[in-house]
């Protein structure tokens, strides 16, 4: 990692200090996100409710310039002159949140509450990451999609509320912020995560 990609993490716990507590769980959240796309592999991202929104914000914040330019480099400019000058470099990122007509199928011919984990076991590959959003780190689907994640040898991060939950003990990254109060948690869950999208920006594209 840069220190220039680390300076930005560090920013993080400059502007709130009541996240210093997770400081060595931020920079191993950036490495192994910097490890996936390096190995040329994705980030599935999923949620329930607020965080559903926030894993759509993470995936636009990843597939598009951020806060940096993003030019092609002249390997990746391959598409007529148009296209080359309008695209952007994108880390890859699905959000696992809005394929409506996959999830509402599969609520209604098998359970709601597969519906992240069937998609982690359609999409994931081994060397592919698994960034899950939940305030109590309970939510049954989450559960369920980070187990399938772990035996498919994907790395997992919960960004959760303080209790940590069941994910405490099932993901390999738990970002627990100090708040228990749903409202409050997310609050803290976005400074987090666009931290995370400017950090790995930098890494690549700084």
């Amino acid at each position: 990692m840069k220190q220039s990609t680390k300076n930005v993490l560090l920013d993080l716990l400059d502007r709130y200090p009541m996240l210093c507590s997770i400081k060595n769980e931020l920079i191993e959240a950036c490495e192994v996100m910097i490890t996936c796309w390096q190995g040329g592999h994705k980030l599935l991202v999923c949620g329930n409710g607020g965080s559903a929104a926030d894993a759509l914000h993470i995936v636009g914040e990843l597939m598009k310039g951020f806060a940096l330019p993003r030019k092609l480099s002249p390997d990746e400019a391959i598409y007529p002159k148009y296209v080359n000058e309008g695209l952007q470099g994108a880390l890859p990122a699905i959000s696992l949140v809005c394929e409506t007509g996959l999830m509402t199928a599969y609520a209604n011919d098998v359970s709601a509450d597969l519906v992240f984990a069937q998609q982690v076991h359609g999409y994931g590959s081994e060397g592919d990451v698994l960034f899950v959003l939940s305030t109590s780190g309970n939510s049954p689907n989450i559960i369920y999609a980070v187990e399938v994640a772990k035996a498919r040898n994907l790395k997992t991060i919960s960004l959760t509320g303080k209790s940590g939950g069941k994910l405490r003990s099932l993901t390999d990254i738990l970002i627990s912020v100090p708040e228990t109060v749903t409202y409050k948690i997310q609050e803290l869950h976005l400074p987090i995560y666009h931290t995370l999208c400017l950090a790995v920006e930098n890494e690549f594209f700084g």
